[in-house]
């Protein structure tokens, strides 16, 4: 997402009830509050929605369940079970949706968003890749298309990661060879082995893609694990990067909008995810950022040459083919305890 952009300008938040009525409020990662992203819904309500930003996934989930209430969030999926588990989230009819049948069936069936009887707990709306973006004149021509870039000593004190248990805890465990989304205590080990391996390798763990963007530009770094979006932006700037199709497989996420359970704005929020879901919105999502909208219709509105240039399909279901797809992971607080004590230093 990013997954995803510049968690650095996350807002304060407050657990403020809001009054029913309006205005719609949308919590979200930074750089999905664009206005491009819902024009019928500001033509229709000009007051426009009120944003808060989160930095990741797990700084969402802690936020609302500590007591913050927006209408809509736009966490992704690997979480919704956790959220659906905690009791904040309700059901959102599909049949209010008006593109729903534009949505990418297998964006649609996804197995942890179905509320039964024509429901979702979450309405897919972006997907995209995680992988190594790397300075081509700065690493040697042969150097292997694999995520071990990440861990390589020759680049020691010039690499960065992501800080978010989804992604490079989950890299580690492709690298010691353990399924990520289900692991034994001795495959915990394994990975928590790998992880040390490359502390003392980085420069930083951040969702701060500005300033990773910047540090490559700037030949600071020569690696880090980003998204798609820092990839368009760093090439419109004239600098030699490549978004890496690592031999182990990028990986792929998918987020969304789900509804609070104790919102009052719900009419909003449909009005809102309708206007989202518009061919022009995903349109600006492809083109402004490289990532994939959910919906066919919005690709449809893409030249080809720019989908070609992106690297992006026009089907998710192509994509997932040959990537690792970031699905619910079993022993995710686990998981997510322990990276916190490699970063310590334990």
């Amino acid at each position: 997402m990013t997954k995803h952009l510049i968690a650095a300008l996350a807002a304060t938040l407050t657990a403020t009830p809001v009054l029913a009525g309006g205005p719609l409020t949308y919590f979200t990662w930074s750089g999905y509050e664009l206005p491009d992203f819902n024009k019928s819904y500001i033509a229709a309500h000009p007051e426009g929605p009120e944003i808060s930003f989160f930095g990741d996934d797990d700084d969402a989930f802690t936020k609302v369940k500590a007591g913050f209430h927006p209408d809509l969030a736009h966490p992704c999926y690997d979480k919704i079970a956790r959220w659906n588990a905690a009791g904040l989230l309700q059901p959102i009819d599909t049949s209010r949706i008006k593109n729903w049948d534009k949505i990418f069936p297998v964006l649609q069936n996804l197995p942890d968003i179905q509320a039964g009887d024509g429901k979702v707990w979450m309405v897919p709306w972006d997907w995209g890749n995680t992988s190594v973006l790397y300075r081509t004149d700065l690493v040697a021509a042969d150097a292997p298309q694999s995520w071990s870039m990440l861990w390589d000593p020759e680049y020691a004190g010039r690499l960065a990661t992501i800080d978010a248990v989804h992604d490079t805890p989950v890299v580690a465990a492709i690298l010691a060879g353990v399924n990520p989304f289900d692991m034994s205590p001795a495959d915990m080990e394994k990975v928590a082995e790998k992880l040390r391996e490359q502390r003392p390798l980085l420069t930083t763990y951040t969702t701060d893609m500005t300033s990773i963007e910047q540090s490559l530009a700037s030949g600071e770094l020569v690696a880090a694990m980003t998204w798609n979006a820092s990839a368009v932006a760093l090439k419109k700037q004239g600098v030699p990067v490549e978004f890496m199709n690592p031999k182990e497989g990028m990986l792929t996420w998918t987020c969304g909008f789900v509804m609070l359970k104790d919102s009052p704005n719900t009419d909003l929020a449909y009005d809102f995810i309708n206007s989202r879901l518009e061919a022009e919105s995903g349109k600006y999502l492809i083109e402004a950022y490289g990532y994939g909208a959910s919906t066919a219709s919005a690709f449809a509105e893409v030249p080809q040459a720019t989908l070609d240039e992106l690297k992006l399909p026009a089907n998710p279901d192509e994509m997932l083919k040959t990537t690792i797809f970031t699905g619910p992971m079993k022993q995710n607080d686990e998981l997510a305890k322990m990276f916190e004590r490699v970063k310590a230093g334990g």
